[in-house]
């Protein structure tokens, strides 16, 4: 049934009781598992390698919509069985869907974990997409685009990717465009299925009070349908580095203006993720951050300030946003400008380094409270990395980031010729 198991003990604590396990089922896909003995629940989730990145531009949104339908019935069950499935043990089922992967999760009692497997295993596996589910879920999707439309502050995010990304798939906006949505066809979806959801690209991955050995045996059980024969499709390489620094501006019925500066960044296996990671949590992740005391603090110009950082297989983007008076809007990109610029100019003090530090591994070891979350950081291991990197290791790196380092990404990513900027005016 299985081709190679790999075990290793997580050093996540002095009682080291979690036990990280990987098994290859001999159709290609990889099971994983974070054994926790001391809790009640487990999260199982299905992982595909694809994401809207994949998609054409004629298909784009066609990934979300597939994770959309297949909650509209299988060749098993119906829309309200596949509803009931779960709740009615008090469990928790859903899916997401991300510009590189795509998961479908549960979460439920350690006892209900077949269950679990078998629900999660029909939606990937047997979804009939039926032409009557499929015209009112474009409905639903496209009211959920009209809704994201509605939120600047969501949307900006989607204005600023395509801004940095303009000629490349990365740039899409992960749920689609409406003329899409509303062409989209049974085949289509077949079709997708079938060229994206092949054993070699997914994932098993569970957190919490579950067996190794027992989820393999259920995955064998119930993933016998999923083809295990072909390559996944093969992703062009996106831009390390913008092609031309742009300013965009788009103007809404709001009361609001909302600014998003940023650039091109680091991939996920870059060398210098760690130091980036740590430049963004100092520059703008919470009430202390670099950001937050200077325009909100000091000069009360936005309620909502933050930096983000987005790390994708070969690309990644960097940038900080800021919820302003129109009249504002000029006065709180310099202080952001001005903030990039002394982070390139200044080394970061041991004081403030240490404690951004502290931050950070404070929020990661918090984050393993929850049971979704491990599987979370499981699944996306695996899909990324082809292993699990232990807490331990990520915190080590964490604790090898240096000023120079920092300053060398900030030089490297925040000078001015790289930096675009979209901003949305109230109309």
């Amino acid at each position: 049934m299985h081709k190679s198991n790999q075990t290793g003990q997580l050093q996540n604590g002095p009682t080291r009781l979690p036990l990280y396990h990987k098994t290859v089922l001999e159709n290609g896909i990889r099971v994983v598992s974070e054994t926790i003995p001391y809790v009640r629940s487990v999260s199982i989730g299905i992982w595909a390698n694809v994401g809207s990145r994949d998609e054409s531009g004629t298909e784009n949104g066609i990934t979300h919509f597939l994770e959309h339908m297949v909650f509209k019935g299988t060749k098993s069950r119906s829309v309200r069985d596949i509803a009931q499935s779960l709740e009615s043990l008090g469990g928790y089922l859903n899916a997401f869907t991300t510009k590189e992967q795509t998961c479908f999760y549960a979460r439920v009692l350690d006892e209900h974990v077949e269950q679990a497997v078998d629900v999660l295993s029909d939606l990937v596996q047997h979804a009939t997409f039926k032409k009557e589910e499929l015209e009112k879920e474009k409905l639903v999707v496209i009211e959920e685009l009209k809704n994201t439309e509605d939120d600047p502050e969501d949307i900006i995010h989607d204005y600023f990717e395509k801004a940095l990304f303009p000629t490349h798939s990365v740039g899409f906006p992960i749920i689609g465009t409406e003329t899409n949505v509303r062409a989209f066809t049974r085949h289509d979806l077949q079709t997708h299925v079938a060229e994206h959801y092949v054993a070699p690209t997914m994932v098993v991955a569970a957190a919490g009070n579950v067996d190794h050995h027992a989820l393999v045996k259920l995955a064998g059980k119930y993933l016998t349908h999923v083809r295990a024969s072909g390559e996944p499709v093969s992703r062009i390489q996106a831009p390390t580095k913008p092609t031309k620094a742009t300013t965009q501006e788009f103007t809404r019925p709001i009361q609001q203006s909302h600014v998003c500066i940023g650039t091109v960044a680091y991939s996920i296996k870059h060398k210098d993720r760690y130091p980036l990671i740590v430049m963004n949590a100092l520059l703008g992740e919470g009430m202390s951050s670099r950001l937050y005391q200077t325009i909100r603090e000091k000069h009360g110009m936005a309620y909502s300030v933050y930096s983000f950082v987005n790390l994708l297989s070969d690309a990644g983007s960097f940038g900080a946003y800021i919820g302003t008076d129109k009249k504002n809007i000029a006065g709180a990109t310099e202080l952001m400008r001005s903030e990039f610029d002394k982070l390139r100019r200044k080394l970061v003090s041991m004081a403030e380094l240490d404690r951004t530090k502290s931050q950070i591994k404070g929020t990661m070891m918090l984050g393993l409270e929850n049971m979704s979350g491990r599987m979370m950081r499981l699944g996306s291991s695996e899909v990324y990395f082809n292993t699990f990197t232990s807490l331990d290791e990520i915190l080590k790196k964490v604790d090898a980031v240096t000023s120079e380092s920092i300053h060398r990404v900030a030089n490297d990513l925040l000078s001015e010729e790289r930096l675009s900027t979209i901003v949305i005016r109230p109309s």
